[in-house]
């Protein structure tokens, strides 16, 4: 019989596991209990990684759980999780052993319900609608006839089948199609994608005149890619004229307000983009029978004018034939009237000649007069040529007024002249001085400012010379006083009896 002593550990009969054990059969119960389930949140914390897995989590008013979704199952989603996106995700349920956490493995994810939806499908439009993005002001007018049609839609199904159909049918234009997925993961880029890449076909390639971005009908989730920002943002600003027709005419996204017109339908879409043949031959047809009928109108309207014209208009040979009649009178009368003319003019003469003075009277008559003004005029220039003389004589003799006059002014202008030359360096330069410039042509005024070398101008009173400087240190010996100038002579004042003027002193 064992004996339990004091120091023993109480013995259990629960068994014993280790971390591993408990974590692994925690996941096996998880996973075995739940397997695939369908989880309603609204998405947060949502993180992708350059691995190309994203982590986010779902939460609702309670509760938040961990989720996963693994690279090789993103693009099979039908949509892009965003941050506050209420969704359903269906995964299984698994945990992580390593921090004891539990999370969903999703491999499928979608809009939880319309209403989420269409909220966020409102939230977008307001949003590009307060950009501008859906005014009519941005809108272009498509094209009378195109000679390409671009097609953005998929290569197969029935969409584009139908608008091949309908241009063939109306009238048969070059058809380009740039197929994309209309629907699932990335399908909007692929759409954003080929609309700007129509815009930006190299050259040598036909560009298209028109666009068209078809789909066939589905429901609202397989709508979304036509209602995603980046796809609204590439039709409004595409230059070439687009057209969407996406879904069935009860079915409206958000391409529906960036584009430039709405088709119900890919066919009639068709039928916006290219006229009708048969409608254009028609309306050919009456427009030429009616330019017809007016030219015809026209015509007669201006025969009806001419022959009323006609009617009024007077006998024209009959009006001719009178005026060729009086041109012949008129040349008759012509011929004889410069003889009648002299003839009357002579008999007038000779009534009017015997009242006529003769010319010699006439003659006498005008030589008199004019003797008798030269003789008022000589009489009447005699008096005034002794008023005159008169006058002068009255008044006094300004001769030794003049010659006192000149006199001063001869002795100012002399006494001027002399201060003038003894001021100016020209008179100093004649008593023996010389003038330095250096190369710049300025004065030297010290011994100081010459440098050895430096090319000299020397002005004498005969010429300027240039020279070399050459300085010695020192400053020159003393030879005793130098001997004074010679002095200059006297200038004489010019006027007899007058004194001579003071020589000017030196100016140095």
């Amino acid at each position: 019989m064992d004996i339990d002593t004091p120091d023993a550990p109480p013995r259990s009969n629960a068994p014993e596991f280790t971390v591993s054990e408990i974590s692994g059969a925690i996941k096996r119960t998880l996973e075995g209990t739940f397997g695939r389930v369908r989880i309603r949140g609204e998405i947060t914390e949502l993180k992708a990684y350059p691995s190309g897995h994203i982590y986010l989590a779902l939460k609702d008013e309670g509760a938040k759980i961990r989720a996963i979704i693994w690279r090789f199952a993103v693009p099979r989603l039908s949509l892009r999780p965003e941050n506050g996106m209420e969704v359903i995700a269906t995964g299984k349920v698994s945990s992580y052993g390593e921090r004891s956490d539990y999370q969903l493995i999703i491999d499928r994810i979608e809009f939880a319900g319309e209403g989420a939806l269409l909220a966020r499908i409102e939230a977008l439009r307001k949003k590009l609608g307060a950009e501008g993005l859906f005014d009519e002001g941005r809108k272009k007018p498509l094209p009378l006839l195109p000679r390409v049609v671009g097609v953005v839609s998929s290569e197969k199904g029935a969409v584009i089948q139908d608008i091949r159909t309908t241009i063939a049918r109306r009238f048969p234009r070059h058809v380009m199609l740039w197929p994309v997925p209309v629907q699932g993961q990335g399908a909007a880029e692929r759409i954003a994608a080929a609309i700007e890449g129509f815009s930006r076909l190299p050259r040598g390639i036909p560009r298209p005149d028109v666009l068209i971005v078809a789909r066939g009908g589905g429901s609202l989730e397989d709508l979304m890619a036509f209602n995603e920002e980046i796809v609204i943002r590439a039709a409004a600003g595409c230059p070439i004229p687009l057209i969407s027709a996406v879904g069935h005419e009860t079915d409206t996204t958000l391409i529906d307000f960036a584009s430039d017109r709405r088709a119900p339908t890919p066919t009639a879409a068709a039928e916006l983009a290219v006229p009708s043949r048969t409608d254009l031959m028609a309306a050919i047809a009456q427009t030429a029978a009616r330019l017809v009928q007016c030219g015809r109108a026209a015509v007669d309207r201006a025969r009806l004018r001419l022959s009323r014209a006609e009617a009024r208009m007077p006998d024209l040979p009959g009006l001719v034939g009178a005026a060729r009649q009086r041109l012949d009178d008129r040349a008759e009368r012509l011929s004889l009237a410069p003889s009648a003319l002299i003839e009357r003019k002579r008999g007038q003469l000779s009534a009017i000649a015997h009242r006529l003075p003769h010319p010699r009277e006439t003659l006498a008559g005008h030589r008199h007069s004019v003797g008798l003004l030269e003789h008022r005029a000589m009489a009447g220039l005699q008096r005034l040529l002794d008023r005159r003389q008169n006058a002068l004589h009255r008044l006094p003799d300004p001769a030794p007024s003049i010659a006192a006059r000149l006199r001063e002014s001869r002795l100012r202008l002399e006494g001027s002249t002399g201060r003038l030359e003894g001021a100016s360096y020209q008179g100093v330069l004649a008593r023996g001085f010389a003038l330095l410039r250096d190369e710049a042509g300025e004065p030297l005024t010290s011994a100081a400012a010459i440098v050895p070398g430096a090319r000299l101008t020397a002005t004498l009173h005969d010429g300027t010379r240039s020279l070399l400087a050459e300085v010695e240190d020192g400053s020159a010996p003393d030879t005793g006083p130098a001997p004074s100038p010679a002095p200059r002579p006297r200038r004489r004042t010019g006027l007899e009896g007058k004194p001579d003027l003071p020589e000017q002193g030196s100016l140095l």
